[in-house]
Parts: C-alpha cells; structure tokens; sequence
C-alpha cells in the first residue's frame, strides 16, 4: 500500500519516524519537505493536512492523515509488525514505552521552533538564554534515561535487552537533537553506549538527519 510522508530533514520527530520505517523495510513512496526554517509548515497547504503545523504527517494508502511520531511509529508496529519494535510481554512495553516518552513527551517539546521562536519572540529572550533553557530540558531528560538505564537489568546491548525497539530510536533522536544544541551527551556513558550501538545498524544510521536530502554538512543552533 503507498504510503506518504511529510518529513524534513532537521524535524527529529521525522527522524524517528524515519528509523521505524527503515527498520521495517518500509520505503515510503513519497515524501513531501515541509521546511521547517523557512515556515512551510505554517502554508494554507500544510495547515490541512495537520491544523498544528507539526511534522511527521503519514498517509497510508489514501487513509486518514496519522500525525505525531509516537503514534505513528505504534501504528507501523501494528499494521506492519515484522520486525517488532515492541517487546511481547506487557512489563516490557510499558518500559519501553516510558523510556519513550522521556524523550519524546518530556524533552524534545522544549527545544522545538515554535517553542524557541516563542521564548525569543514573545518572552524577549535573548539567544544564549533561549539556548541555557533548551539545554536544561536536554540535560533533564539524559539524566533520566542514565539512571533508569544504568541500573535496570533489563537494559542489554538495547534500551531493552539485545534487540532494537523503540527505546532506542527515541534515544538516538535525542542524542542527535541534544547534538544540536553543543549537549555534551558523553557526560550519560550508558545512553552514549547505546547509541553508538543503534548507530551501527544500517537502517538508523542512514536514518540520521544529516544524510537526508538538502541536510548541511553541519548544525549550528
């Protein structure tokens, strides 16, 4: 069935989405640039495929318009479940789940355009505040994740385990996203080992924002 992504190269909500259809095998049959830096998002166009301006947006063979990431990726689980991405047992998902959510649900919102447009634009922060406040939640959420990891006997060479989930493709989307904002992610060894774990997996490797069409070469804030 065709499936269509609205996406953009720096979007790490797209990015996520983007590792869960490589690790699927799912190559979508059309993908749309929503660019982010230059407001496209905020276009008559992109307003009625997702009233919030936000990317990823998936259409699924002419099917409804599926939008935010998490609920995406766990309709790609259930509609196209090999390989999973879930754990089978009900212990294992919710963990997964909540190491998703640390990321997703607590950190990334905090470093978004809307919200840097809005703290610089109408709060009058100034540059390096809006950047302080940013890598705040960063910190805040790699925290987290270093302990709940570093101590779980359920953390393997994965988020959970020895086999890719979903844990690990919201914990390289933070890792990347953090990379943005100069977070030194070395300072989580136990995030930073799983990382460079996923990282050696073809499908989220060539995942990563900066081998996407139109990508630099390099980020700066």
């Amino acid at each position: 069935m065709p499936i269509k992504i609205y996406s953009f190269w720096r979007s790490i909500a797209s990015f996520r989405v983007r590792m869960a259809l490589n690790l699927k095998g799912i190559k979508p049959d059309e993908i749309i640039d929503i660019d982010l830096l230059k407001g496209k998002q905020r276009e008559d166009s992109f307003r009625a495929v997702n009233p919030q301006m936000l990317i990823p947006a998936l259409i699924e063979d002419g099917g409804p318009v599926l939008f935010q990431s998490m609920a995406i990726m766990e309709y790609l689980e259930e509609t196209h479940p090999q390989p999973p991405l879930l754990p089978r047992d009900p212990i294992g998902r919710a963990r997964v789940r909540g190491i998703c959510q640390i990321f997703v649900s607590d950190s990334h919102p905090m470093s978004v355009p809307r919200v840097r447009n809005y703290l610089t634009g109408e709060l009058k922060l100034d540059n390096d505040t809006m950047l302080k406040w940013v890598r705040h939640w960063q910190n805040e959420a790699l925290r987290a994740a270093e302990t709940h990891l570093s101590r779980d006997k359920a953390t393997g060479k994965y988020c959970h385990g020895d086999t890719v989930t979903l844990a690990d493709v919201c914990l390289a989307g933070q890792v990347v996203g953090s990379g943005f904002f100069d977070v030194d992610v070395k300072a989580y060894p136990t995030v930073s080992r799983i990382y460079e774990a996923s990282m050696q997996i073809d499908a989220i490797a060539r995942s990563h924002p900066l081998k996407q069409p139109g990508a630099p070469a390099s980020v700066t804030h």
